[in-house]
């Protein structure tokens, strides 16, 4: 009998009593964690000091790579390997202050058996609330059991008490009452009928979604499996990047200078200069626009029905962002594209509902509400946008809800009120411009489609866009991203804090109507084409379904 050398199995330390083990997710992009690194610190500090407090010991489950820069995990392999050394049943907290790539600790966190926290600073300088809402997003579909908790330092006595709750117990509940099933709809409403005709006939007719490369920036969550999609009549198209790249390639410099003039001719304004590496440049721009027709017209190849370029990673090393093109793509008015033998104008006097970071859940929201609302007679301009931050302003909360530069012209109120800025460079080494503004006040829908507990879900809400004063306007940008486009979005019956404890996902999708009476319309057509579908309908604060 042969005889063979058996692995030694690894086998993780024992817990410390009364410690709680820290780890730190990060970026996959070098530039930003080492710009973020000082933020992530105070965090933790903050977060420590509060531990302390309460009468526990704090273990850093990796240290500080003092030649990288920065203390993040910043790889999955780099995260395999921390969570080697961590004990499997010690309590365990991820602190996040800057945006973080999820599959980084992911495998860790789905084998590990003490019960998680996963913490964040309210604070809008880095995008540590949106890597939180990914990460739980990603938990979720995962379905591991976590906790989530936020404050501005942990010095707040609800933040205190949070943190004690979990110490003490391993869970934290947090308040969802704002959260309800969809009651039934009336059969005989007409929006009731349009959503259910609508979904019958997505079902039976088929839509492709082109995907340019799935998992963007360690999304798990944005990735909605062939089962869960192919039962609603929804298909992928699974592109590369590097064809759409190759496809560039055959676009004229003539036909990108064509989609230049009519944004010119249009109003919009480009914050031009010569520096590669700090200004956006003609020639960033040149880029974009072949860009955007090179998308259109492998579109039209696949016979999309909706398309999601990922960027990042390699195209980020490859050509300038993609923001400008999505936002383009998202839009009514658009500049014209033709076919390649310039035959045909492609998807014609509408948009090709565009998915910003191939997030998948968004690519089913957007493909939905652009039936819906071109039905109806609406605007079907869609955007995501990252749930960055939000504050107090005259006595109501007013979220910050912020995009890297992909919204279409007509949320900013057409292109006249439109700017594209170089894109910032710790993020987008080879610039390029955004698609910027500020969102117009109105009325508006918004939604998140997600996995839970092995099934489909939607949240429903309504909020209203609201206007600012330019000096507020200024100042959130300024302690967010002010070259990114900004909604100042009031939800209706949804607290902050409920509304970060619900939602599954660092991306909300949302979609304008013309008043109040047509908004709630809307989403009443929209819940009834999700339920016919099967999805799980959740509505979110005050919602009116009855006609």
């Amino acid at each position: 009998m042969t005889a063979y050398t058996l692995p030694e199995l690894h086998r993780p330390p024992a817990a410390d009593p009364a410690t709680v083990y820290t780890v730190a997710s990060g970026d996959l992009r070098p530039a930003a964690n080492v710009t973020c690194w000082p933020t992530q610190e105070k965090l933790e500090s903050d977060l420590t000091a509060a531990l302390t407090d309460l009468g526990w010991k704090v273990r850093r489950g990796h240290a500080v790579d003092e030649a990288k820069g920065h203390g993040f995990i910043d790889s999955q392999r780099a995260g395999i390997e921390v969570f080697k050394h961590i004990p499997k049943d010690a309590p365990l907290i991820v602190v996040e202050a800057v945006w973080q790539y999820s599959h980084h600790v992911l495998a860790g966190l789905r084998d590990h058996q003490g019960p998680i926290l996963v913490v964040a600073n309210w604070s809008g300088e880095f995008p540590g609330l949106v890597g939180l809402l990914n990460l739980a997003g990603s938990l979720t579909k995962a379905g591991r059991d976590y906790a989530v908790l936020w404050s501005a330092d942990f010095t707040d006595e609800w933040a205190r008490e949070s943190l004690r709750t979990w110490l003490e117990t391993g869970t934290l509940t947090h308040d969802t009452s704002h959260v309800r099933p969809l009651p039934p709809l009336p059969d005989a409403d007409a929006e009731t009928a349009l959503g259910m005709a609508l979904a019958r006939q997505l079902r039976e007719e088929k839509a492709i979604i082109g995907v340019f490369d799935e998992g963007c920036m360690g999304m798990y969550n944005a990735i909605i499996d062939d089962e869960f999609l192919n039962p609603l009549g929804i298909y992928k198209e699974r592109l590369s990047q590097s064809a759409l790249v190759a496809e560039m390639k055959q676009v004229s410099d003539e036909a990108a200078q064509e989609v230049r003039g009519w944004l010119d001719r249009a109003g919009m304004t480009f914050h031009t200069g010569t520096d590669e590496a700090t200004e956006l440049t003609d020639a960033q721009l040149l880029s974009q626009f072949k860009m955007y027709i090179a998308a259109v017209r492998i579109a039209d190849d696949f016979g999309l029905d909706a398309v999601g370029i990922q960027y990042q990673q390699g195209l980020k090393d490859t050509v300038p962002a993609s923001d400008l093109a999505e936002g383009l793509l998202n839009n009514v008015q658009r500049p014209p594209v033709r076919s390649r033998d310039g035959a045909r104008e492609l998807y014609a006097g509408a948009p090709l509902p565009h998915f910003n970071e191939v997030d998948e859940g968004v690519a089913v929201d957007s493909l939905v509400t652009n039936r819906i609302w071109t039905a109806m007679g609406l605007d079907p301009a869609t955007t995501l946008h990252d749930i960055r931050w939000g504050e107090e302003y005259d006595g109501r909360f007013v979220w910050v809800f912020e995009i890297s530069g992909s919204v279409p012209a007509s949320h900013n109120g057409g292109y006249d009120k439109s700017y594209s800025m170089r894109q910032p460079p710790m993020f987008f080494p080879l610039g390029g411009g955004t698609l910027s503004g500020v969102s117009k006040p109105g009325e508006i829908v918004w939604s998140r489609v997600f996995l839970m507990d092995g099934r489909l879900h939607v949240d429903l809400g309504r909020a209203t866009s609201v206007e600012l004063p330019e000096e507020e306007t200024r100042r959130r940008l300024d302690a967010t991203n002010h070259q990114w486009p900004i909604m100042h979005a009031v939800l209706h019956g949804v607290t902050r804090d409920q509304f970060m404890a619900r939602h599954r996902a660092n991306h909300l999708n949302v979609a304008y109507a013309p008043d109040a009476a047509t908004a709630d319309k809307a989403l009443r057509a929209k819940a009834a084409l999700f339920a016919e579908l099967g999805v799980e309908v959740h509505l979110c604060g005050d919602v009116a379904v009855q006609p």
